[in-house]
């Protein structure tokens, strides 16, 4: 199971609708089965669970000290994607999920405060060299902060090549439980995250293939004393 962590110690970046926009996109496209898991005490994802009709994606709530144990459950239940939200400014919770993450996503607003705050992210993000992404999130359309925002978030690390611009349809789907996706597919907004799973989706595979080569490459100088111990963790 494949975890990926939507994480901002800002409030308001929009960690939880991207949350629940990518887990439904990524079942949509057939990645699935996916978990929801909301860390956060506010509940702000559980809310949005409760509200949705659909099936999938599938959901968890717990706590740091829970999680390892629940991430656990979840890989034995046999689901293939994990998309945790995390709460802003707990920097131990932050840094629990960061720890257990194959991937980690910061959502950023182009604003100078957004663009300042998510540095706290970065650092927590390279104490545990976990690899990471910024998204452009809740942008104007054709405004020069915009492109300016991801010139500066460039000099840090990756930037999607997505971004995600302010439109009140984002809003309006969370309210009863449904995404961009399901109320009106083909329209931008729903573009936009299809273009963003894919993109984090090939970043996934990416790191997956690169764990695969180094534990093979463990296994082979000491197959001996480990009996392929290695390879078995990485398809666990």
């Amino acid at each position: 199971m494949r975890v990926l962590a939507f994480t901002s110690q800002k409030g308001g970046s929009g960690k939880t609708t991207l949350s629940g926009h990518v887990a439904v996109q990524a079942e949509l496209s057939g990645a699935g089965p996916v978990v929801l898991v909301d860390t956060d005490p506010q509940g702000s994802l559980t809310e949005w669970w409760n509200e949705r009709e659909a099936p999938t994606p599938a959901f968890a709530q717990t706590n740091v000290s829970r999680l390892m144990t629940d991430l656990d459950e979840l890989r034995a239940q046999g689901f293939k994607l994990a998309v945790i939200d995390t709460p802003p400014a707990i920097t131990l919770a932050i840094q629990s999920v960061i720890a257990v993450s194959d991937l980690i996503v910061i959502p950023t607003r182009p604003s100078p405060h957004d663009l300042r705050a998510a540095g706290g992210t970065v650092e927590l993000a390279d104490r545990t060299d976990k690899p990471f992404m910024f998204v452009v999130n809740g942008a104007t359309p054709r405004a020069r902060i915009t492109s300016d925002a991801a010139i500066a978030l460039s000099q840090h690390g990756t930037v999607a090549p997505v971004t995600l611009h302010h439109r009140t349809e984002y809003a309006s789907a969370m309210i009863d439980g449904r995404t961009v996706m399901e109320v009106n597919p083909g329209g931008k907004s729903a573009t936009e995250i299809e273009d963003l799973w894919e993109y984090i989706n090939d970043r996934l595979e990416k790191n997956f293939r690169r764990t695969v080569f180094q534990n093979q490459s463990v296994q082979g100088k000491s197959s001996s004393q480990r009996g392929g111990f290695g390879r078995r963790q990485v398809q666990a």
